[in-house]
């Protein structure tokens, strides 16, 4: 397993970037008494200690897919003080036709200024459908908050952030914006674009982000070779006030109260184009997962074969299946075929989900015809509309045909960007997706289903994922899966959806580059996926914990720094038990409050790594007893830490 290790350790530096660029590190910047990151041509985490004020500004290159073309950054130059810095560097984005040069400029004065300016030109012709700055403002410090808008035409306007998410931009037609956080006065001007804002929320991410150009405009446009793009952003932020940059331990509280029971947990069956074997399914079966999820395209001819592998495969596992039915424009006539097929198959299904093969959301008429017809050959099963895609589709249309028990929508936190941190930050954008899918469901259950770390399908170009045959790294897998990484931001992925009360998750595959396994055959891309045949994922492990007895119930827990290290509780009677994540690269120290007779049950982590993913029962074998009644749980790099406490947690 040493390859394994050492794919690990890479991990700690996130996402590889190609090119000569001499800051790929973070850089911590102060411009006044505001503090700040640097990292790879991006500002992060502008905050004066006390509040995050802006989330991140950056500029993003995307093409007429709505594909961000990766930067790669060269040229840099840094002159940095105790309170300003100037940085400027080259950047090119090359994509397809898409050809495109910029050279940027960053600075920070001991006024609270910030300007960040582009000076770029197009080196081809090609279709785009955005170049130029994009503002992250953090919800939390933002929902439900006066703004006042600047327009164009220099009209005033005040507005508010939304504190459920808006399926349509909370502000247009942007020149400048003007805001409190705190006693601070915060404002942005905008030049050389028109800028809007949406809600970030609709695609998981946790943030509201400004940006340009206006949707309402045609797109993709073309880009004529040569044209040159300048565009500038400033952010003036007047009584931010001087603080001491301690370090202190993550805070971890909760109140005890009680949110829901624990939700229904799954799992999506393989991609890949050989049967779970009987060793697998074995493997799975010790999981006790609650569903099992198949896509049957009805539309298709091999749809009864593919529904018979997924039923002997659930059999072999001893789970009822999850049927997700992609319809056409003959779906009257293909449910009927698949209530024959139930009728004749009796096949435990528990859950149905209906899509369309071209439209996003599930059309009215089969909203409101189908379930009929299934419920002949099912009178138990509970039925569900709603997306296979984010929940930005669902936002836009939703589902109120009553014969309908859920409303279903999947997550992936990738759509904007792919690094480790933003991957953590949009674990809070999963509950409030949740939060606001549970205010529009009404007496409807809801549904997250698929969860992947990566994205399965362009929802621009495509309402489902089709079989391809790829050459090289399918882009639907993404390596951190398999990593601790991806063992900890599950667990916060289920915290902050379970915290909301949803009734049902599907994770991920069973087995493969997908999977939480790599089941009975070697990577297929060792290179890109550095895993081997018989390995256990770390997120299996935190599965199967969640799994393991499931009369707990769920508790609201929260972290001072949730960015840095999270958390997740579950509660029976007088007992307490809960998952720390760290998901930094460096160690983290973590404080319990207001919980006695805290134990360590087990420690996920790069010293138990090769245990843990050569043996399925590793927390039942290796499992410590550590006493930490003092509340100071240390934590390595990417660590999941297991605790245990005897103490209930009362209201």
């Amino acid at each position: 397993m040493s390859q394994i290790n050492s794919f690990l350790a890479s991990l700690s530096n996130g996402q590889k970037y190609h090119g000569g660029h001499p800051r790929d590190e973070s850089v911590y910047l102060r411009a006044g008494n505001l503090h700040m990151v640097y990292q790879k041509g991006s500002l992060r985490h502008i905050s004066d200690g006390e509040h995050e004020i802006i989330r991140m500004i950056y500029s993003a290159v995307r093409d007429k897919d709505w594909l961000t073309a990766e930067p790669v950054l060269s040229q840099g130059e840094f002159d940095t003080g105790t309170d300003s810095f100037r940085i400027s560097y080259d950047c090119s984005y090359r994509s397809g036709e898409l050809d495109f040069i910029a050279r940027y400029t960053i600075e920070g004065t001991n006024d609270g200024t910030i300007l960040f300016s582009m000076d770029g030109e197009a080196r081809n012709s090609f279709l785009k459908n955005r170049i130029g700055f994009c503002v992250l403002h953090p919800v939390e410090e933002n929902a439900g908050r006066t703004c006042e808008i600047l327009d164009t035409g220099n009209k005033r306007e005040l507005l508010a952030f939304p504190v459920y998410i808006s399926p349509d931009p909370p502000f247009l037609n942007i020149k400048s914006m003007i805001w409190a956080n705190g006693s601070k006065k915060c404002r942005i001007d905008f030049s050389g674009d028109v800028f809007e804002t949406e809600d970030q929320r609709n695609w998981t991410d946790a943030s509201y982000k400004t940006y340009c150009t206006p949707g309402e405009l045609p797109s993709p446009v073309m880009i004529e070779n040569g044209t040159k793009i300048q565009q500038k952003v400033i952010l003036k932020v007047e009584g931010a006030m001087p603080y001491k940059n301690a370090v202190e331990p993550v805070k971890i509280s909760f109140n005890g109260k009680i949110v829901s029971d624990l939700p229904k947990i799954g799992i999506g069956r393989s991609s890949r184009n050989v049967p779970l074997s009987e060793n697998e399914a074995g493997i799975l079966r010790n999981l006790n997962t609650d569903h099992y999820r198949v896509d049957l395209h009805l539309f298709s001819r091999d749809w009864k074969a593919v529904a018979e592998n997924a039923a002997a495969e659930a059999s072999g596992m001893l789970v009822p299946l999850e049927l997700a039915l992609f319809f056409d424009n003959d779906a009257i006539a293909q449910a009927e075929e698949l209530a024959k097929w139930i009728s004749m198959r009796n096949a435990d299904i528990r859950i149905i989900l209906l899509y369309h093969s071209e439209q996003l959301s599930t059309p009215a008429l089969i909203r409101e015809t189908i379930p009929s017809i299934l419920r002949k050959a099912l009178p138990d099963v509970l039925i569900g509309s709603g997306t296979n895609a984010n929940f930005a589709e669902l936002n836009r249309d939703w589902p109120s045909a009553d014969l309908n028990d859920l409303v279903c929508y999947s997550v992936h936190p990738q759509e904007h960007a792919s690094d480790n941190e933003t991957l953590a930050e949009n674990l809070r954008g999963q509950g409030y997706t949740a939060e606001s899918a549970m205010r529009f469901a009404g007496n409807k259950g809801v549904w997250i289903s698929p969860v992947n770390i990566q994205r399965r399908f362009n929802a621009n170009i495509e309402a489902y994922e089709k079989t391809t045959s790829p050459a090289g790294f399918p882009p639907q897998a993404d390596s951190r899966l398999m990593s601790l990484f991806g063992a900890g931001w599950t667990a916060g992925s289920f915290k902050y959806l379970a915290e909301e009360g949803v009734t049902g998750i599907t994770y991920y595959e069973t087995a493969g580059e997908r999977g939480i396994i790599q089941g009975d055959y070697d990577s297929r891309w060792p290179e890109e996926f550095a895993s081997v045949k018989g390995m256990i994922f770390p997120v299996y492990h935190v599965l199967r914990y969640l799994l393991s007895d499931k009369s707990f119930k769920v508790i609201k827990s929260r972290s001072s720094r949730p960015l840095v290290a999270d958390c997740l509780f579950l509660s029976k009677g007088e007992k307490l038990r809960g998952i720390l994540m760290n998901f930094t690269a460096v160690e983290q120290k973590v404080n319990i409050e207001g919980v006695k007779d805290l134990h360590i049950e087990g420690k996920l982590d790069i010293h138990s790594f090769n245990d843990a993913v050569s043996d399925t029962r590793w927390l039942d074998r290796y499992r410590c007893d550590t006493d930490i009644s003092g509340g100071i749980v240390e934590m390595v790099p990417y660590s999941v830490c297991f605790v245990k406490a005897n103490t209930r947690v009362h209201d």
